[in-house]
This record gives C-alpha cells, structure tokens and sequence, in this order.
C-alpha cells in the first residue's frame, strides 16, 4: 500500500513538473506581433506555421483586421506590435511614417471581385456584364466592408464610381449605395464570407485571394474598374472616397490606385530580430511569397521600395530581397 501511495505521489510530481517545464518553455519563447489585413488572415496562418516549424523558439502572435483600424491601433492606442501589413501601402506611409515606421515594403497585388453563392438571388443569371443591374434590384442584399476601418471598403466604392464611367450610367453610384443599407456594411471584408456562406447575404465585394481561399463563386470585372491592373491606375484616379481623417471629426480622400499590399518593421518593436526573420521568410520567393501566390494573391518577385534611399533603411537581410521600382 505504502509503495502504492509512493508510486502515486511520483506520477503526480512527475506530471506537475512536466507542467510547470512546459509552461517555462512556453514563456521562454521569442514572440512576434503581427498585426494585418483581414485578407491576408489565410496566407499567414500557413506561413505562421511553416516559419515556427524552422524556428520552433519562436511564437508568432497574429491580430487580423481591418488595415486602417490595425494601423491606429499602433499610432492611437499605442499597442505593442513588431509587424504591421497592410491591404494598401498607403496606409502605413500616411499613419505610421515616420513617427512609428521608417520604411515600407510593397510585397503583393489583388483586385476586387463580387462574390457570390449558390444561394444568392439571381446567381444564375449575374455576370460581368449585368452584375451592376443585379445589385440595383429590390430585394437584392449585398454588401461591403466600413470604408472607414478597411481598404476593401473604400475599393468597393471605388468599384461602382469606376463602373459608373466605364458603363457610361449617370447616377449609378448613388442608385446602388441606396440599395445597400447601413447594417450591410461590416468592420472588414472576411466578415462578409460567413454571411455569403449562411444566405443572409447575396452578394459581398472581396479582394480576389478571398474568395479562392473561401471557395466562394465571383465575377471577375473589367481591369478599368478592378483596381488589380497598374496600367490602369491613371483611369482608377478618378474615384475618389470620403473617409475618418487621422484625428476624430477630421476627414480625407481615398484615391483610386491599383491595390497593393505594404509591410513595415514597427519602431522600437519588442523583437527587432525575431521581426526581421519573419520578414525575411515572407519577401523570400521560396517562402512567403509562393505561398501567397499559390493562394490567389500575386507577390511582387522581388518586393519593391520606392528609392535607393529606401533601400539603404532596410536590415541588411532583407536588402537582398527588394528592388527599386515606382
């Protein structure tokens, strides 16, 4: 009996000190914070885990969002983070350069697509020549994501400015905002996909990555209004959004620009060489960037910085990566 009781006492010791070692362990690990785009929440949940199997010391912290919203996190509120990637590079220029980031890396592309399933009213008649006179039709429910919080939010307004000219329909924008109400727009674009999946909403802008990943049915727009094409970007100029300004009461304009991606280092991040390293793995055309293109999201091959002056900004590590182009 006595050597029964032993026994238990051991096993018991045993296991809470293995407890306690794991939780050491766990501590012991270096973190990284990264904060990003709602639309890159697929891709770097698989590069989250392929870069913590090369190292296992550290642990990646990812907090997915509407850009515009992640970014004043950072600016506004002060929260720690090493990472910040946003859906458009403009973002991290006009909110956290220089004050909180001293360089920006353009690392990917997209385009706007209207999503859609089975489900939606309509889906087998809508295509990229009628989908406009679809979204204007009673009873139609279709939304976007808060422009205000999410870049995918002023590129769909975007969208239907452009389509307006393209299509040559005086009056079409206002039409279709009137038809989409106030409690169909949502904080960012992935919140769309699981009412688009349910049938409580029939059609909903994403970016094009999204709805590969998502399985979701969409039609591809002309490249005048897509905002996926660079060559366009002097057409995509005329749209022009309204959206909350840096401070509170304050507003700017959003401009059309062909869409793409910025990531930055964070000044006085909490791991400077842990941040480094990941980013160093995401820009390599082996690593980050195939991952991002195999899940509809084109990579820029090499990433680009604006400047040879840019350049000399970056950790030397990833210097190699990038080259210099408008």
């Amino acid at each position: 009996m006595k050597r029964l009781i032993k026994k238990t006492v051991l096993i018991t010791t045993l296991v809470a000190f293995v407890g306690i070692l794991s939780v050491s362990i766990a501590a012991a690990k270096e973190k990284v914070i990264i904060f990003h785009a709602g639309s890159l929440t697929v891709p770097f949940a698989k590069i989250e885990k392929l870069f913590e199997a090369k190292y296992p010391n550290i642990d990646v912290l990812r907090e997915p969002g509407g850009s515009t919203k992640m970014a004043r996190m950072i600016s506004e509120l002060h929260k720690p983070a090493d990472i910040m990637a946003a859906a458009d590079f403009k973002i991290i220029d006009k909110t956290l350069i220089p004050q909180y980031a001293v360089w920006n890396i353009r690392f990917a592309t997209n385009q706007l697509v209207l999503c859609y399933t089975n489900k939606s009213r309509f889906a087998k008649e809508v295509n990229a020549d009628n989908w406009y006179k679809i979204l204007g039709r009673k009873g139609v429910i279709w939304g976007h994501s808060d422009p205000n919080l999410d870049p995918c939010g002023y590129r769909s307004l975007m969208v239907l400015q452009l389509a307006e000219k393209l299509y040559e329909q005086p009056g079409l924008y206002d039409q279709l905002i009137a038809n989409c109400p106030k409690e169909n727009v949502r904080p960012k674009s992935v919140e769309l996909v699981s009412l688009l999946k349910t049938g409580n909403m029939d059609y909903a802008w994403e970016y094009l990555s999204v709805a590969v990943q998502h399985d979701l049915k969409y039609i591809k727009l002309d490249d005048h209004i897509n905002l996926g094409n660079y060559k366009y970007d002097t057409f995509y100029k005329q749209a022009r959004v309204k959206v909350t300004g840096k401070k509170p009461g304050t507003w700017m304009y959003r401009i059309g620009k062909s869409c793409t991606y910025g990531i930055a280092m964070i000044k006085d991040c909490c791991n400077p060489k842990g941040a480094i390293l990941f980013l160093e793995y995401l820009l390599n055309p082996d690593g980050g960037l195939k991952i991002l293109k195999e899940m509809g999201q084109p990579p820029f091959m090499p990433c680009r910085v604006p400047t040879e002056e840019a350049v000399k900004l970056l950790p030397a590590p990833l210097k190699k990566l990038v080259e210099v182009r408008n």
